[in-house]
């Protein structure tokens, strides 16, 4: 051979065969490396590309089945190649040696090195990859059919079945870690909001709305001149009016009807015509639910109530979208009322604070799969309602109360959080 061909066609073509290996391995990677969400979003966009790697990604038994082949076919040729020039060269002993060379050559240069550089890069091998594959994969598909059809059909001797689908839908849990993996892809503001709209559903009724003892509304029983300094200085547009106590509600009012009426002459029977109907809902509905069911019903206020149907507090609309994209409407009085910071370790804390609340505007993390309230939390460890100078840890926080009365704890003193360790009250 040594006379047909010169040693430096040889060596050229040998050099060839390794790249053609090299492009066949790092090709490999890059495609089954791509980010499928991604490529997707490629090829929508019309990136033609990305189009023929998705294309052939459908059928990735074929597209493997056409990289092994050209794989493993510059491969034999290349070590053919090799013994043929080595032994020309030197004889039986170089044979071994170009093997050992060849070996080191293949694993460095053509597998190593390039399917690092794809797994890395995968983009940047994969399309102009594809813009090959794709039409090679049409001229040799009869081979690559027939390879295909004996592999499948040893995986089915050994029950392996093909299940032919696409994309797999992520999980609630996989798409918070996409979210958190996005870095600066995407600002902390827009992850926060992404964040918590897959937490909607972990997140019920109850753990937003107003409570009981905090609601705004009209008796219908109370004095006009009463009524009226309700309405006039109300922060909120809708308010629920019931006759003598709160659980006897007969409807919704809201204020803009009232744009007709002067409140010096409106009466109670003119009050009760402008009523929308009550919406109840039972408390531990999920956010993502009531979302739904404001969104159907064209609402924007319910009341929750327990299993006996008394009313436990009120959700509107405005508390759910609060908790995707944080307050935007509350009174930063409302906040000052329920912590005022004491120094740089300490705090007083309202007992009818909400935790939610807290946790999200203090950066703490005291538990939220109990009761809603500090005062609540202090109570259920407790199992009694402490005396003032009392103190216990919770989760790591030092709590000392300040305030308490018969039913309830008042006021509470919180201090930073120190390591973990076991409640404890003194």
């Amino acid at each position: 051979m040594g006379d047909e061909v010169p040693l430096g066609a040889q060596i050229g073509v040998l050099l060839l065969l390794l790249l053609l290996s090299a492009f066949f391995s790092g090709s490999e990677t890059a495609l089954m490396s791509l980010n499928r969400y991604r490529l997707r979003h490629r090829a929508r966009e019309g990136h033609r590309g990305a189009k023929m790697a998705e294309k052939l990604l459908e059928r990735p038994d074929r597209l493997i089945g056409l990289i092994l082949l050209g794989n493993n076919l510059v491969n034999f040729s290349a070590a053919s190649l090799m013994a043929l020039t080595a032994r020309e060269l030197g004889g039986e002993a170089a044979v071994y040696i170009g093997t050992f060379v060849l070996t080191f050559v293949v694993l460095i240069f053509s597998e190593a090195a390039p399917k690092t550089l794809a797994a890395l890069h995968p983009e940047r091998l994969a399309y102009p990859a594809a813009l090959i594959y794709y039409p090679l994969l049409v001229v040799t598909y009869p081979i690559v059919w027939l390879t295909n059809a004996c592999s499948n059909g040893v995986l089915y001797l050994f029950g392996v079945r093909s299940s032919g689908e696409g994309l797999q839908a992520l999980t609630r849990e996989e798409l918070r870690t996409l979210v958190h993996e996005a870095g600066g892809r995407i600002s902390g503001r827009y992850q926060k909001m992404l964040i918590s709209i897959l937490d909607l559903e972990k997140v019920s009724v109850d753990d937003v709305m107003v409570p009981h003892n905090e609601i705004v509304g009209i008796d219908l029983e109370a004095d006009p001149a009463e009524i009226a300094a309700i309405i006039n200085t109300s922060q909120h547009s809708r308010l629920p009016v019931y006759r003598d106590d709160l659980d006897n509600v007969v409807g919704i009012l809201h204020l803009r009807k009232l744009a007709n009426f002067a409140t010096q002459t409106f009466d109670v029977p003119t009050l009760t015509r402008l009523l929308d109907e009550p919406y109840f809902v039972p408390e531990g509905t999920p956010l993502s639910t009531q979302l739904v069911q404001f969104q159907r019903r064209r609402l924007r206020i319910a009341l929750v109530v327990d299993e006996y149907g008394d009313i436990q507090g009120v959700v509107t609309l405005e508390d759910i979208l609060e908790e995707i994209v944080g307050e935007f409407t509350t009174d930063p009085a409302d906040d000052i009322a329920d912590v005022v910071q004491e120094s740089n370790d300490s705090w007083l804390v309202d007992g009818a604070a909400n935790i939610r609340e807290l946790n999200r505007t203090q950066g703490w993390s005291l538990p939220t799969d109990g009761p809603k309230t500090i005062n609540g939390l202090i109570v259920e460890r407790l199992e009694t309602i402490p005396a003032p100078k009392t103190c216990l840890k919770i989760d790591g926080y030092p709590i000392e109360i300040v305030a308490s009365d018969d039913n309830r704890v008042r006021t509470v003193r919180v201090g930073p959080r120190r390591q973990p360790s076991a409640d404890a009250a003194a």
